[in-house]
């Protein structure tokens, strides 16, 4: 997946958001919620969950997403009245844009407030500090879309909503079968983004045994040629993609011209909906790792629910609104434990395991990772216009990361 530029802090903005609306069929149509037992009334207090992500600046398409799902989940979870477990939830959403220092004053600020629950970052460098601030004031933090891997295992008080990085490794991994033997080559930019993807690449899928070399093009390159000629003279079994820029239609073009893509299976990560047309006409020989596209969770009533609440607030469900939605799950989860008692939140959400929108979660509870399906995809189509189809759904286990022997906060004694 692409990574946006850094973006500069802009304006803080607070807006106090309800669930939406649902409507009386779908309440009664879709299954009841798995753990969020809601009311018809308030009986007991106003609880505020505040949600810091992007609104502004690159990552604001991701904080859009996530938001839709978020409140789409406070609308099933509560069947239209906001209220679950007797308490009314008030959603209070801080926009981060993209500065780790805003990020920070807007946790701050929350908890000044007496939020006991917050989240939602999208920036993996802002939620580890959001994540920080939480620990340092023992209130609940469920982080968003970010998907770095130092999230697991880093305080008592930290969980995520969506996929980690080692988890999109993994489900690349699963393409070949058996790893040990196989050779695997990773295409990226001579940058941060993409030695950082080399160094994941060769920590999960070369400790299963495989061999990983890479291939490494400057970020001014235009001529492709001298690449695909290394790759080809390597002859993997897996080419890794991990591409970050706006010559992406040239690179894949350049991938299929030179028979890169018929002579070894090739993986990049299924991005937004937005960014199927860049692959060009390579698109249809690509096998895609997704974290989630639409269709993904094949049609449950997490996913069937989630994407009827969306497109009737005139949103559109894609990579990241699952995110939002299994989040408002665990806070909802959290809430039934106690509305104030982050103990016992942390208790009720360490080892639960529940129905969502791509299959089946489960949040370890030796490191707070959150065990879930990815998918192996196709894209089918032509020009602007292309459709994913499940190739297959891969088993939580089977890309699950390593887990600890003992909790971090054990050991440290936090």
């Amino acid at each position: 997946m692409s990574r946006p530029a850094p973006h500069s802090a802009g304006p803080r903005r607070v807006l106090a958001a309800t669930g939406l609306l649902a409507l009386a069929a779908l309440a009664a149509g879709c299954a009841s919620p798995t753990g969020a037992a809601s009311s018809a009334a308030s009986t007991g207090s106003t609880v505020k969950i505040g949600i810091i992500t992007s609104e502004s600046g690159p990552y604001a398409p991701y904080g859009t997403e996530y938001l839709a799902g978020l409140k789409a989940g406070l609308s099933y979870l509560s069947k239209g009245t906001d209220v679950i477990d007797g308490h009314k939830v008030q959603l209070v959403v801080e926009d981060d844009a993209d500065s780790p220092a805003t990020a920070v004053a807007d946790a701050k600020g929350l908890i000044g407030q007496g939020v006991e629950m917050i989240g939602g970052s999208v920036d993996s460098a802002i939620a580890l500090q959001v994540a920080a601030v939480a620990a340092q004031n023992k209130v609940l933090d469920i982080a968003g879309p970010a998907a770095v891997d130092q999230l697991d295992n880093l305080n008592r008080y930290t969980f995520r909503s969506g996929r980690e990085s080692y988890q999109d490794i993994a489900t690349a991994g699963t393409f070949v079968g058996t790893l040990s033997g196989k050779k695997v080559v990773v295409l990226a930019q001579d940058s941060e983004f993409g030695t950082a993807n080399v160094t994941g690449v060769k920590a999960v899928l070369g400790a299963q045994g495989a061999s990983v070399s890479s291939v490494l093009v400057p970020l001014t390159a235009t001529d492709f040629t001298p690449f695909t000629a290394k790759i080809l003279a390597a002859k993997p079994d897996l080419l890794f993609v991990a591409w970050a820029g706006t010559n992406a239609t040239s690179m894949w073009t350049a991938l299929n011209q030179q028979g890169v893509l018929s002579a070894t299976e090739v993986v990049t990560g299924l991005a937004n909906v937005a960014t199927y047309p860049a692959t060009g006409p390579a698109g249809s020989k690509i096998e895609f790792l997704a974290h989630y596209f639409p269709g993904a969770g094949g049609g449950n009533a997490y996913e069937t629910a989630m994407t009827k609440l969306v497109t009737e607030s005139g949103g559109t469900v894609d990579l990241f609104t699952p995110d939002g939605f299994t989040a408002m799950q665990m806070f909802a989860h959290a809430l039934e434990a106690s509305p104030t008692d982050v103990d016992a939140m942390i208790k009720a959400l360490e080892g639960w395991s529940f129905p969502g929108v791509e299959g089946q979660y489960t949040v370890r509870a030796s490191d707070h990772a959150l065990l879930q399906p990815e998918f192996e995809a196709k894209l089918t189509g032509s020009g602007t216009t292309w459709t994913p189809q499940l190739v297959k759904t891969v088993d939580p286990a089977s890309i699950a990361p390593p887990a600890p022997a003992v909790p971090a906060w054990i050991t440290s004694g936090s």
